[in-house]
């Protein structure tokens, strides 16, 4: 990504951050009097002018460590941290630690006290002003709590960070990594090639294209036009199915998983200073044969969004999905948003067709109180969404990992609401989900998940923090037979906060 400018930018990393983390930045960004700024693709690429410091506004809140190198190292820098005098190159390391420990009073068997040990580290350079990488990678032991749990073994993955092996019965061990180059050769075109993930929307679920699934390999080309006030992105993505790809392999080696092919564009306009317009197509191209080979046309590596969408239409074996989103901000503090998305409207069967659609509120400086954000979000997705037209195989629905790419309950209403305050380096956040679920259009269940944080930042260069948390969740199985399930629990953890994980299911 395009190398952000000056000390308070240079010091956090081009990831799709952590939710709450990020909320100070997207409240710089809606502060901006500008036509350039598209802050609902992310990680975001700050094409605008460099005069625009967007960050969190905390970065020398401790005055008195100033002149004292150990201090200013703990409470400000990173951990290695190489520049030139003359900028031309410069070089980052921190940890990427979680240690946390947790304990669900409402369950009586092993999955009762739970535990996440993370160990792992996050880089970053830049070569000059157009060259930059980055690589992150973790080592993990988990025990979750047991919904996570279940669904990990009925999935093969853990929640948006991919395979595991069994830790010591009940327990978890898995990897995560990412990284990514990215060359600005002029000032309106960024390439990015990595292993990652990207988000499109402004609220905190997105109906489009999401971060709640595992990494995958892709490239994403984003241009600017009009003087900024078109922002274009192409990204072409591998995906893969966690099913047996056909090709044989050796014996005790492990198997080719299926591929499948995927391109996503999101064309972003800027009405006005206040009003920004997003389209969106993306298409999941026929996945691979019983030898796992992948069998492209040129139509898939055609750029110019809703054409693909005109030559095959919403029902072909070559799933694609539409959609739009709006943006309005009605002052510098206050904004409203939503989305559109429309899967497939030839499905004749009791699911129907496939659309969903978001609307949200977001506040920043909510009352007149400084740094405080409240939001709330309501977003309603069929049933039968983001699969194929021809079933519900996994080998052509807008999958990757056995995980959707887009809204992570996959369908039905959820009402989201969100709350997050700063003072200096105290933070304190509350989220809750209220969601209804149906199956053949019966009702299947409720959800009810609560959360609330308090903690203190240690160190914003890389979200180093220490907190206190407690999580609540209840699924209420209506009128079926099955029994209810609660989740009740505690945590204490040190943790450094860089990306989302999303639990909330």
């Amino acid at each position: 990504m395009l190398l952000l400018s000056g000390r308070l930018c240079g010091q956090f990393y081009n990831l799709p951050n952590d939710y709450f983390f990020n909320t100070l930045t997207q409240r710089e960004l809606a502060r901006i009097d500008s036509e350039q700024v598209h802050p609902a693709i992310q990680p975001y690429i700050p094409f605008f002018s460099k005069r625009y410091s967007y960050v969190a506004d905390t970065f020398r809140i401790f005055k008195y460590v100033k002149n004292d190198p150990l201090l200013e190292k703990v409470f400000f820098d990173h951990l290695i941290h190489i520049r030139s005098k003359t900028n031309a190159y410069e070089f980052k390391v921190d940890p990427l630690l979680n240690v946390e420990l947790g304990r669900d009073y409402s369950d009586t068997t092993s999955y009762r006290n739970t535990f996440t040990n993370t160990r792992g580290f996050v880089a970053s350079g830049s070569i000059g002003r157009n060259f930059y990488f980055e690589s992150l990678f973790s080592e993990n032991q988990s025990q979750f709590p047991y919904y996570v749990s279940h669904f990990a073994k009925q999935t093969s993955v853990i929640p948006g960070q991919g395979r595991y092996k069994v830790y010591k019965t009940t327990g978890f061990d898995y990897a995560f990594s990412s990284g990514f180059v990215s060359y600005q050769p002029i000032r309106q075109l960024n390439i990015q090639l990595g292993h990652g993930k990207q988000k499109i929307g402004n609220g905190y679920r997105s109906l489009l294209l999401s971060d709640n699934a595992f990494n995958y390999p892709y490239l994403r080309v984003t241009s600017q036009w009009l003087k900024g006030r078109l922002q274009y992105t192409n990204i072409y993505a591998v995906l893969m199915n966690l099913e047996t790809g056909g090709a044989k392999t050796p014996l005790h080696t492990e198997p080719l998983f299926q591929k499948k092919a995927a391109s996503f564009q999101y064309l972003s306009f800027n009405a006005s200073k206040r009003i920004t317009v997003g389209l969106f197509q993306g298409m999941i191209w026929n996945a691979a044969d019983s030898m796992n080979r992948q069998h492209l046309d040129w139509q898939y590596f055609n750029p110019v969004i809703f054409t693909n969408l005109g030559f095959y239409g919403l029902s072909n074996q070559n799933n694609i999905l539409v959609g739009a989103d709006l943006n309005i901000r009605l002052t510098n503090s206050l904004s409203i948003y939503g989305q559109f998305m429309a899967d497939d409207f030839s499905n004749k069967t009791v699911l129907g067709n496939a659309f969903g659609y978001q609307a949200g509120i977001r506040y920043f400086d909510a009352f007149k109180l400084r740094n405080l954000m409240l939001q709330v979000e309501y977003n309603d997705v069929a049933e039968g969404s983001y699969n194929s037209p021809f079933g519900t195989r996994a080998n052509q629905s807008f999958s990757h990992y056995n995980q959707g790419l887009a809204f992570t309950p996959g369908y039905g209403r959820e009402v989201v609401m969100l709350a997050d305050y700063k003072i200096k380096r105290i933070f304190a956040n509350a989220k809750v989900n209220l969601q209804y679920l149906t199956l053949n259009k019966y009702a299947l269940y409720h959800n009810t998940l609560g959360r609330l944080q308090i903690g203190y930042t240690i160190n914003h260069a890389y979200n180093f923090n220490v907190s206190l948390g407690y999580n609540y969740r209840y699924q209420d199985f209506l009128s079926f037979s099955a029994s209810n399930n609660t989740t009740s629990f505690y945590s204490i953890s040190l943790k450094t906060n860089l990306y989302n994980t999303y639990y909330d299911f």
